[in-house]
């Protein structure tokens, strides 16, 4: 009999008379039992649980019942799921975790039967009654103990872990009771079966189902030891390397369940017979699947195969996507995204309309170009948007390997399809609108030109049969709708230009950037950084001062990232202020501009205050637009020494070399001493000496401000001017007339000198400058001068006997020019 503990014996009887009933906490457990004479750290986290221990702590005696939950799932076991019997256990300690959980040490006493449970709403409490002990005799004693003991030693032997110390702690223990539960404990039986080692009356069936799942604990480490035994023997000395994989195949091959490997293959053989490839690429496939069933599964060659039969059979070989039509849904979608930019929508209309009427459109492959936050890449978005294809970007900023774009040879370990055919196997059609991004940026080196491989995916007469090297079969890129994107068009290779249908994306106006600040990102970063639309409000002039103070761009990403930080800055203030962020109104004037980003951080190019000897201001174009560009010259006695200086080119120091020559010839005509190049130096400086110019668009500024500093006649500072020119004074045509107007607008200026073969751009022209700016078509450097330098009284810059000339020249016009 065991001992039955002080608080139930007779003295402490409850009302009904039974001195073996009391009244204690319970704490539900999961996946664990404990049992008698057993201590055991548990870990509490549920709220019921924590105060069932506190209870129990704060008793006189500690105790408390363990009884195991029947759905270890169950986070809030309802009475009839937890078992009812159980182990009485004394709490030794409890810890108070950080993270709100519980750790207590509990010193299982003895077996115990919930009689009822008590209402309680913080804790199960309940009713127990303890489960006597059953006798036996010696003789039955001793034939368990020594089986006991015979089956402990045996499980030794098969496994090192259960050391003879613990046999021998176990053979001096004389309680059949206390041996039971000893033995229980050193073993990693299921719940349910310790459970029922728990809930059995007779201590001689406990004992002979302990003997049975000790027998069944053996037999298992046998046939493990069968199986690694029968793996060893099979396997050679050069195959060691795959003994786990073979461990595993003879794991299964024991349980009858070795039809794995046959279930895979037929699954890839379902996947080529659904996915209707081409007729080479099923050869393939079905030819690789011959392989694949011949070799070991486990083998490196056969991971190979695998992969490149999932790669096959993943692609989408005639997946597409239903093509919108609808020229009219597709001109709203682009103007809902975009401001501006007639002339590349337009196109791009074209080239949907073309499309619609034809089953493949064979035309060139459409590039944007332009500077960076133009709007290239959203634009090609909101064409997939129109279209109703699937959108893939690829970017090739940085692309340097050939078996980036045509992938790689499947001799290569870790080889793998190009980026192209990784993409359409993400996307999942193969009609989607692929983004070509950032053409312009690839370079190349000893591994092969992406450039040369690009050439077959854009061109159309040839990318219906694309070769990819690692899937080493044709694959059709014809119904594909690529659209590139570049910042600048020298950059691209020639051969890839020629593909290609060139969209120029210049910049936007300062009126275009209004619009686009006040329709778009103003909205959209009011929403993003937790503001309302309805109380935050951008006065005209302020976004005019952000543009204007605080960016310098052709597209608007500074714009967005200024118009942020102002909005982040007002829901900073309002937090601050402890205000309704959402509804107390905010109104940004320029003023406030300043407030929030300071003083301004831009420069703004502005005209002379008055016309100066020698300073004229030239046009440039740089990649975020165009900017005016002061030309100084200055001349002094010397021995005809001339210097350039600000960072500048070789093409605009030739510039200036032909500007020289040609005054040199000319100098009779404009009344200068011919003989000046002996006795004075002249030297041109561009300030900003800091920023790297080159281009020859500024010949004409420098040679004007040559002939006025040598004539000291003055230059109209209202005036700017743009213009490669020649040995014999022809101004040649410029690119960037847009961007060049747009800065001459922005600085003031009234009167424009452009080549004459330019006059073709003067529509491009946004028709709001044009009407402010008086543009003059000139061809040769006369006609610059004419309507550049200031004539004084009594001194003009051309002597009387000259004749305008439109670019030729007599003989005898012309004094030798020193180059």
């Amino acid at each position: 009999m065991v001992n039955i503990p002080r608080f139930f014996k007779p003295d402490d009887a409850t009302a009904d008379g039974n001195p073996s009933t009391r009244t204690i906490p319970l704490l539900p457990l999961r996946d664990i039992v404990v049992f008698p004479y057993m201590t055991s750290p548990l870990f509490v986290g549920r709220s019921k649980s924590i105060n069932a221990i506190s209870e129990a702590m704060h008793s006189q005696e500690k105790y408390i019942l363990l009884s195991t939950q029947s759905d270890p799932g169950k986070e809030s076991p309802k009475e009839n799921e937890i078992n009812k019997i159980g182990t009485v256990a004394k709490v030794g300690q409890i810890l108070r975790l950080p993270d709100g959980t519980v750790k207590t040490v509990v010193e299982g006493q003895f077996r115990a039967r919930i009689l009822e449970f008590k209402p309680n709403d913080s804790f199960f409490e309940v009713s127990v009654e303890i489960i006597d002990e059953t006798d036996m005799n010696d003789s039955e004693k001793e034939a368990f103990f020594r089986n006991i003991n015979a089956l402990l030693n045996e499980y030794a032997q098969l496994n090192k872990n259960f050391s003879q110390d613990t046999i021998k702690s176990i053979g001096v223990i004389s309680d059949p009771v206390t041996m039971l539960y000893t033995v229980a404990g050193h073993f990693s039986f299921k719940t349910p079966e310790n459970q029922r080692l728990l809930e059995i009356v007779s201590i001689q069936e406990r004992l002979t189902h302990l003997i049975e799942l000790i027998k069944q604990e053996i037999i298992i480490i046998q046939t493990d030891k069968v199986i690694k035994d029968r793996i060893k023997d099979q396997m050679e000395k050069s195959q060691k390397t795959y003994y786990l994989n073979e461990q595993m195949r003879a794991i299964k091959k024991e349980m009858g369940s070795d039809e794995s490997e046959a279930d895979e293959l037929k699954e890839i053989e379902n996947r080529i017979e659904e996915n209707k490839m081409s007729a080479e690429a099923d050869g393939k496939a079905r030819q690789e699947l011959k392989k694949l069933k011949m070799m070991t599964p486990m083998s490196a060659e056969a991971t190979v195969v695998r992969n490149y039969i999932d790669w096959l059979t993943s692609l989408p070989w005639n997946k597409k996507t239903k093509v919108a039509k609808d020229i009219e849904k597709a001109q709203r979608i682009l103007d809902e995204d975009h401001y501006g930019l007639e002339k590349p929508k337009e196109r791009i209309l074209e080239y949907l309309a073309v499309q619609s009427l034809v089953k493949k459109l064979r035309g060139p492959i459409l590039c944007l170009v332009g500077p960076p936050g133009v709007g290239k890449t959203s634009l090609v978005k909101s064409v997939a948007r129109a279209t109703g294809r699937k959108f893939v970007r690829l970017s090739l900023g940085g692309v340097r390997d050939e078996a980036e774009i045509r992938g790689h040879r499947r001799t290569y370990i870790g080889a793998m399809p190009g980026k192209i055919i990784q993409s359409l196997r993400k996307v999942s059609v193969n009609n989607p609108v692929f983004c070509l991004d950032e053409v312009d940026k690839m370079s190349m080196d000893f591994r092969g030109d992406p450039s040369a491989a690009l050439l077959e995916v854009l061109d159309p007469e040839q990318n219906n049969s694309f070769n990819d090297h690692y899937l080493d079969v044709e694959y059709d890129l014809s119904d594909i709708m690529f659209i590139t994107t570049a910042n600048t068009l020298p950059d691209i290779p020639l051969p890839l230009q020629d593909r290609m249908e060139i969209i120029r994306l210049p910049g936007y106006t300062e009126v275009e950037k209004y619009h686009i600040a006040n329709k778009f990102l103003v909205p959209k970063q009011i929403k993003e950084n937790g503001l309302k639309t309805s109380k935050i409000s951008f006065s005209k002039n302020a976004i005019y001062t952000i543009i204007r103070d605080y960016t310098r761009e052709a597209g608007v990403r500074s714009l967005e990232r200024k118009v942020a930080s102002i909005c982040r800055k007002i829901a900073k203030d309002l937090l601050k202020n402890k205000k309704d962020i959402k509804n107390i109104p905010v109104n940004i004037s320029s003023t406030s501009v300043q407030k929030y980003l300071g003083p301004g951080k831009i420069r703004t190019d502005l005209i002379e205050k008055k016309d100066q000897i020698g300073i004229v201001t030239g046009l440039a174009w740089t990649q975020f637009g165009g900017e005016l560009l002061s030309v100084e010259t200055v001349t002094m006695p010397g021995k005809g020494n001339f210097t350039v200086s600000g960072k500048l080119g070789d093409v605009m120091k030739e510039s200036a070399s032909a500007a020289i020559s040609y005054v040199r010839s000319r100098a009779k005509q404009f009344n200068i001493d011919q003989h000046f190049h002996e006795k004075l130096d002249i030297h041109i400086h561009v300030p900003d000496g800091a920023t790297p110019k080159d281009g020859p668009s500024a010949g004409i500024a420098m040679c004007t401000a040559i002939i006025s500093s040598l004539t000291r006649l003055p230059i109209d500072r209202g005036l700017a001017m743009t213009g490669e020119i020649t040995l014999r004074g022809r101004v040649l045509p410029i690119g960037g007339l847009k961007e060049k107007m747009l800065a001459a607008h922005r600085g003031g200026i009234k009167k424009v000198l452009i080549p004459k073969g330019n006059i073709q751009d003067i529509s491009d022209i946004p028709a709001s400058i044009a009407k402010q700016i008086t543009i003059i078509p000139v061809e040769h450097m006369d006609e610059v001068v004419k309507h550049a330098i200031i004539e004084l009284d009594g001194k003009l810059i051309f002597n009387h006997n000259h004749k305008f000339d439109t670019g030729q020249l007599d003989d005898s016009d012309i004094v030798a020019a020193n180059i």
